[in-house]
């Protein structure tokens, strides 16, 4: 019992000793309002992002609700039905889902196998000097704005394709080329993205790989990329979604009105080249074409969001962790 007191007394000393130390030193802990005007003012940012994203899918969700409410409009008809018509009453939206789903696959066909190749060899073959020259170049590309991308489709990949495949075979207007355009304009998104998970790999990977007398590429493929699958994984998802709600490249390429083919070469109007252009045109607030537009937004955003929460299912099954 007596120990147990001097052991108690020599602890409280030792707080007064280091209490009187820090003191005198100055390391005592020091109020900072800066600092905590900076958290309320992050904390602040946090919650209008929040409550921001929430107003958005209430008046998304709501205006949705007016259309399908509507009594010449079935749930049943709108995800059923292959053709898209309000001004005869036919809202089946495939013909635009299908459309968007084929500017997006071949677009990321373009993307993902050449991002991919770009970002192994940025991350394991290219100099500093190279790799200081061509990263800004592809971020160049990520800034040239999209209208831009949408008449060079027009005007230099649809004729190249035509001059392929012949006239008569790809229309003026067709998916294949704004779908080809949309694959450059994600392009940097997947290789930058790529590059930075394969750049956060541990070089002593690297290193016991080749200790063990494997080639670079070897190395590259083999150990480095799937050590980063995680991130590659979430780069693509990231590039699906942006192609997926491209604009300005399909509604100048692709076509203006609903076309349900699942032939690239013919013309075809995505979801979001539709809303463009209905949305530009002459329709009343109320009126039954006005309300569509935003059912075809909310199916966007579900297909967006179902993508989204695909990427993180994946980056936490496939997340690596280095000490």
């Amino acid at each position: 019992m007596q120990g147990d007191t001097t052991i108690i007394k020599s602890g409280w000393m030792k707080q007064r000793v280091g209490a009187a130390l820090d003191d005198q030193l100055g390391l005592h802990r020091k109020r900072r309002p800066t600092e905590s005007l900076i958290q309320a003012f992050l904390f602040f940012c946090g919650v209008v992002s929040v409550f921001t994203t929430l107003g958005i899918v209430f008046v998304l969700g709501r205006e949705a609700m007016l259309f399908f409410i509507h009594p010449e409009v079935t749930l049943v008809e709108f995800l059923t039905s292959t053709k898209w018509q309000p001004a005869i009453g036919d809202f089946g939206i495939w013909p635009l889902v299908t459309a968007t789903f084929m500017t997006s696959v071949i677009a990321v066909g373009v993307a993902l196998p050449i991002g991919l190749a770009v970002a192994v060899y940025l991350s394991e073959y290219a100099s500093p000097r190279a790799r200081g020259i061509l990263k800004p170049i592809l971020e160049v590309l990520a800034g040239v704005p999209t209208v831009v991308y949408g008449y060079f489709a027009l005007t230099f990949m649809t004729p190249l394709l035509r001059s392929i495949f012949g006239e008569n075979v790809v229309e003026i207007y067709n998916t294949a080329s704004a779908g080809l355009v949309i694959g450059i304009l994600i392009l940097p998104l997947v290789s930058s993205m790529s590059e930075d998970a394969l750049s956060a790999v541990p070089r002593s990977l690297r290193e016991a790989a080749y200790g063990l007398g494997a080639t670079r590429l070897e190395t590259a493929l083999k150990v480095v990329v799937p050590a980063a699958l995680s991130g590659i994984t979430a780069a693509f998802i990231v590039a699906v979604s942006r192609a997926f709600g491209e604009t300005m490249i399909v509604a100048i390429a692709a076509g203006a009105g609903p076309n349900f083919t699942l032939n690239p070469f013919k013309a075809a109007e995505t979801m979001t080249g539709h809303i463009v252009r209905i949305s530009g045109g002459d329709l009343s607030y109320d009126s039954l074409d006005y309300d569509s537009l935003f059912a075809i937004g909310l199916v966007l955003f579900l297909i967006t969001l179902a993508l989204n929460l695909l990427s993180q299912q994946i980056v936490r099954r496939f997340r690596e962790v280095y000490e």
